[in-house]
């Protein structure tokens, strides 16, 4: 493959922009749900969610669906709009998350300090007892409170989105070929990480290693352009895809809480996620090609029935960071009342209920733009389009 493909797959079509995909905001809207539902400790919903049936979770799917989408919202605003007003375009989403995270952080200490999320020191980690010398670390990213750490990976990654995308342009191969040695020199060497203070651990998603992920992801963009909107889908990788997820699901189900203790077929541990171990790499790969290269998926996907999940998905960020607030909350309420089934089904009911709320509400508030843009994407290609393209965000 030479440096001329990715003229020939690229991220736009003239000058319109992709249409949003169902599959990715559905696929996206579950991984959010399933990050709220994790991070309640021993949740009784915890048993139904991915990481219960492979060896990869939510995080992984949210990551390489995060490259997926930045390089249809931003690869497209390059290719229209020119370098310039690409980089703006990334450099103000990277402040709007920059931005969040710092609420979040904010939010975190503020409950520890007035007690009011009710933080136990065995619970807290070390970053949350230096006081103002914690809180400078955690808004410059050295150090992650509990719970904080996907934001700081996401805006690393899409902080070097601009070279993902140059390097892609020259060559989609050896870029994934740089970004897969890279990661499997992480994985032969587990110290490649940023350091986290004040303990001197590393990061938990070691930005080294996920970046792999996200890249992967960014060219997953272009295949779904290349290809008439969804991934190749030859049979043999469809069977294999297939195959690694029933492997996976024999090897990691908890066989003994589903009721069937005298069930193991295959013993493995849980492979590591801080590097993104290979076991868990080719499990959200092989879901992510079953689920984009699927016309039958697409279809669902359009079901009125799941639009509760799309705009969960369209409004990722912000329901994410509600999502964390939530849990926080969520955890103080497990501790403060017994953990019955109607106390655990109540709390995970609300505190969905609420994300899905806040993304109707933003869907609705931004429906205007939504179906300006749409009117857009479909008129022909004019001289007045070239002169004003849509610079709005996805």
């Amino acid at each position: 493959m030479n440096a001329t493909m990715p003229h020939a797959t690229g991220v736009s079509v003239g000058l319109h922009r992709l249409p949003r995909d169902s599959r990715v905001d559905v696929l996206r809207g579950i991984a959010l749900i399933m990050i709220f539902i994790d991070h309640l400790p021993d949740n009784l919903l915890s048993l139904v969610t991915l990481h219960n049936f492979g060896f990869c979770d939510d995080a992984e799917l949210f990551v390489l669906l995060s490259g997926f989408s930045s390089m249809v919202a931003y690869g497209g605003s390059f290719d229209r709009d020119g370098v310039l007003i690409g980089l703006r375009r990334v450099f103000l989403r990277l402040v709007r998350l920059y931005l969040f995270q710092a609420v979040l952080v904010l939010v975190v200490f503020a409950g520890a300090g007035l007690h009011h999320f009710a933080i136990e020191p065995e619970d807290a980690v070390p970053c949350l007892h230096g006081g103002l010398n914690s809180l400078r670390h955690s808004l410059t990213l050295q150090a992650q409170p509990p719970g904080l750490n996907i934001l700081p990976l996401y805006i690393i990654l899409l902080g070097l989105f601009p070279l993902i995308y140059g390097l892609i342009r020259i060559d989609p191969i050896v870029a994934l070929l740089a970004s897969g040695a890279l990661w499997l020199g992480v994985n032969l060497d587990p110290s490649i990480n940023l350091t986290n203070w004040p303990d001197g651990g590393g990061w938990y998603f070691d930005p080294f290693a996920w970046q792999f992920l996200f890249v992967i992801g960014v060219f997953g963009a272009q295949l779904v352009r290349h290809y008439d909107g969804s991934l190749p889908r030859p049979l043999w990788l469809r069977v294999a895809a297939a195959g690694y997820l029933g492997f996976a699901l024999i090897a990691v189900a908890p066989w003994e809480t589903w009721g069937w203790s005298s069930l193991h077929p295959i013993a493995l541990d849980m492979p590591d996620k801080t590097v993104l171990a290979p076991l868990r790499l080719a499990n959200v790969l092989a879901v992510v090609v079953l689920a984009l290269g699927s016309a039958r998926f697409r279809t669902v996907a359009e079901w009125p029935v799941l639009r509760l999940l799309v705009v969960c998905g369209r409004n990722s960020l912000e329901v994410f960071s509600l999502a964390t607030v939530l849990a926080m909350i969520g955890q103080q309420i497990f501790r403060a009342y017994s953990e019955t089934v109607t106390m655990q089904l109540l709390t995970n009911g609300v505190g969905v209920a609420l994300m899905i709320a806040l993304a109707m509400a933003l869907e609705q508030v931004r429906r205007p733009t939504t179906i300006s843009r749409t009117r857009q994407a479909r008129e022909p290609t004019t001289a007045t389009a070239i002169l004003r393209p849509n610079t709005s965000l996805v």
